[in-house]
């Protein structure tokens, strides 16, 4: 009888610190986002390729107004999507970038711009090819053909020591610079999870421009702030959603009285999904949820939905509809929206 309590005893004792073991792994879904993604919200089932997104900002630019020109500030953002096989080899991917520049002048009054459209929007009026050359976007789309089929390290060699396209990439007819851009590639490489994205897949990416302007007075800095929203996604043959990733990228570009540029440019400038819980909505904003968890709660119901649909998501008010808000994305949603209509 003792030998069979004995027994009992230590089944109990064995249940109880399996049980232990599986509360000390219990999975943290506020985790914050490591190279682009948030790696508990990106489990697929596996049963497709993997799927990754990044943006990749180019280095900032800030210059003073003067009698002959005026003061400006360059933001470049370069957005990449990927899909990766079992091999670790990039079966597709997408580029596309957002070129902004803003102005003010000697008298600190900040100057509008229009509606900024990406590279690839603006097709042939990029103006490339009224030198002679391959348009940008066809260029692109050649170093996108030349990828395909490579492992990252691969990738990265496309890049000769100069920095410039190596002679193959050159030669294919992608003469344009491409540093930029393999460097968000990688960065979206490096954000690749496990999903349900099939090898047909679709990759598209949406950008939009949000710009505030605010001129300077004697009291406080003139400012021209630019937020560049991307929506990267992979698409069915119907034009719908599988995967998709939402990111922003803003800079506010501060001014004198006199025009004398106060941002400062040589600091690194990383997206708010990058910045993770240090984007401070939480803690500084009182919002219930951090950016990026209310960028991935956005990113969820545009799954199943076309760029027609996904416009759909916005109320009157800016801030999302009913579903939306339901799922976690209580914030303004219009550049969200606007970004990922354009896919």
């Amino acid at each position: 009888m003792k030998k069979i309590l004995s027994i009992i005893l230590c089944i109990l004792m064995l249940a109880s610190l399996v049980a232990l073991t599986g509360c000390g792994e219990a999975e943290n879904p506020d985790k914050d986002p490591v190279a682009g993604n948030n790696d508990d919200a990106n489990k697929g089932d596996a049963t497709g390729l993997k799927f990754g997104a990044a943006v990749y900002v180019e280095k900032l630019k800030a210059g003073d107004a003067t009698a002959d020109k005026d003061g400006e500030g360059v933001l470049d953002v370069t957005m990449a999507a990927v899909t990766v096989d079992a091999d670790g080899k990039i079966v597709a991917c997408r580029i596309d970038t957002m070129q902004n520049t803003v102005k003010y002048t000697t008298a600190g009054k900040a100057i509008g711009n229009p509606e900024a459209k990406s590279k690839r929007e603006m097709g042939n009026d990029y103006g490339m090819s009224a030198g002679g050359k391959k348009e940008w976007f066809e260029q692109v789309d050649i170093l996108e053909g030349i990828v395909a089929g490579k492992t990252l390290d691969e990738v990265k060699a496309l890049i000769a020591a100069d920095g410039k396209a190596a002679d193959a990439v050159i030669s294919a007819g992608c003469t344009i610079g491409i540093s930029s851009y393999i460097q968000a590639l990688e960065k979206a490489y490096k954000a690749a999870a496990e999903s349900t994205v099939p090898a047909n897949a679709t990759l598209k990416i949406g950008m939009y421009t949000v710009q505030e302007t605010k001129d300077a007075s004697a009291d406080k800095d003139g400012s021209n702030k630019v937020s560049v929203y991307g929506f990267a996604a992979a698409v069915d043959a119907n034009g719908k959603v599988i995967k998709s990733f939402s990111d922003c990228v803003e800079a506010d570009f501060t001014f004198t009285t006199a025009g004398k540029a106060t941002f400062d440019a040589t600091k690194e400038l990383k997206s708010k999904f990058e910045q993770g819980s240090n984007y401070g909505m939480v803690a500084h904003g009182g919002a219930k949820q951090e950016w990026y968890i209310q960028a991935m709660a956005f990113d969820s119901q545009c799954v199943g939905k076309t760029g027609a649909e996904i416009a759909a998501l916005m109320a009157a008010n800016g801030k999302g509809v009913e579903s939306l808000q339901t799922a976690g994305c209580t914030i303004y949603v219009n550049g969200f929206v606007k970004a990922a209509s354009k896919i």
